[in-house]
């Protein structure tokens, strides 16, 4: 016991306390408008979407490099325009479409990179006592794709 008052009594004495320029829960103005809301995102330093692609929703923000499940008719080099966006936001705002935001509002495309192929899988069956063993080995494939930078519709 005398050993935590010791060192409370140290810590208040020689720590110095660091006070805030700014209070930590500032009022914020939201925006009005879905508009609004899309322009105070464009002019944050970074921006992300979520967005549903061969059945999962993924976190992308420009110049990722992402890996899905094989995606069939589609070439090196073809460009994907994503169009499942449930939300884009910012460090600062976040807009979340009901449950999509509409296509012409935000524009993200991905280009495919390359197809590839994933670890061995081995999976080992046997029987007991009848002699039955069975090895199966497999490779998953898979399209990875660029993600492309994250366009915004004017507001003409």
């Amino acid at each position: 016991m005398a050993a935590s008052w010791y060192i409370r009594n140290w810590l208040s004495h020689h720590v110095r306390r660091v006070t805030a320029a700014r209070p930590i829960h500032t009022q914020s103005v939201l925006p009005g408008t879905t508009s609004a809301a899309l322009e105070i995102i464009r002019t944050q330093p970074s921006q992300y979407i979520v967005a549903s692609l061969v059945g999962r929703k993924f976190i992308l923000t420009p110049r990722d490099l992402l890996t899905v499940p094989h995606i069939k008719d589609v070439d090196v080099g073809d460009v994907l325009v994503l169009k499942d966006i449930h939300e884009v936001g910012s460090r600062d705002y976040t807009l979340r479409g009901a449950p999509l935001i509409p296509p012409g509002r935000v524009k993200v495309e991905a280009t495919v990179v390359e197809h590839t192929k994933g670890a061995m899988e081995v999976v080992f069956k046997k029987k007991r006592r009848k002699g039955y063993q069975k090895t199966i080995k497999n490779k998953h494939p898979y399209t990875r794709l660029r993600i492309g930078p994250i366009q915004f519709a004017d507001n003409s």
